[in-house]
């Protein structure tokens, strides 16, 4: 039987957030069993807290949203999936803005942040959810099923995107802490450069640079280091992808095979997984 997980004491990450610019910082913090993922905003009076959970997101476009009234925090894709990959149950993540640190794009230094701060062991039983039959998602080129497994949470995923010198690209993946850090964490956030003008025209990207992507222009990948994989884009949609599914609220398994996923799919196959936890309780 395998027992609920926190940190064993904070992990203190700071940057540049991505969209406003602003210098960035977060604690992640031990909580108490059954207390799940829970985001609290430091900078604004009372401390609000807002549960990571799909009842929560608000957004899904260019990265995952929650909000809980007027109060939100972007892009927790990547902290959620770090947790997840380190199978944290209970943590509270401090910020003192709405956007965490984009940091370089990837997930190490969330991942890093964790282990730095150490998992502990708690009483309470870890949940675990496994849907009992085949759930499916299909919008527009995106199609994402998921398959009973108790075991493990495995990814089959190919995506495509014009312009990718490396086209399609494909890979599977076994959910396990140190087999994330090594082949999925270091995967780096992805842009084209045409979606990028759009967003810099919109007064976003602020903080924004080649330390913190890559992006796809003419038929090239423009970075300011060489590509860690030459399949990176996909490691980094399975790096989302298992952020997002973490918003179901508990630690998922079974067969996922994802066709060019992005956080509108991930996060409605989560809705079905969290509909399916609440019928079979």
């Amino acid at each position: 039987m395998e027992k609920q997980r926190t940190l064993a004491s904070e992990g203190v990450l700071s940057g540049i957030a991505l969209h406003t610019g602003a210098r960035a910082s977060l604690r992640m913090l031990p909580a108490p069993e059954n207390t799940g993922i829970v985001f609290r905003r430091v900078d604004l009076p009372g401390k609000p807290e807002i549960r990571a959970s799909v009842a929560n997101v608000v957004d899904v476009q260019r990265g995952t949203t929650i909000a809980s009234g007027k109060v939100a925090v972007y892009t927790i894709e990547h902290i959620m999936s770090s947790l997840h990959a380190n199978f944290v149950d209970n943590c509270i993540v401090e910020m003192n803005g709405p956007e965490p640190p984009i940091c370089d794009g990837s997930g190490i230094a969330f991942f890093e942040t964790i282990r730095a701060a150490g998992v502990a062991e708690q009483n309470a039983e870890a949940r675990f959810f496994t849907p009992p039959r085949p759930l499916r998602v299909e919008k527009g080129g995106t199609r994402i099923v998921i398959f009973p497994n108790p075991d493990a949470l495995n990814i089959s995923c190919v995506t495509s995107f014009r312009g990718c010198p490396f086209d399609p690209q494909f890979f599977e993946f076994t959910l396990a802490t140190d087999a994330y850090f090594a082949e999925i964490a270091p995967g780096r956030t992805f842009v084209d450069y045409n979606d990028l003008r759009m967003l810099i025209g919109a007064g976003l990207c602020k903080g924004g640079s080649l330390d913190a992507a890559a992006i796809i222009y003419n038929g090239a990948i423009i970075c300011k280091e060489k590509l860690r994989f030459n399949n990176e884009i996909v490691r980094h949609k399975i790096l989302d992808l298992i952020g997002d599914l973490f918003l179901a609220g508990c630690r998922i398994r079974g067969d996922v095979i994802a066709i060019r996923p992005g956080h509108p799919s991930n996060v409605a196959l989560a809705g079905l997984l969290t509909q399916e936890i609440a019928e079979n309780k």
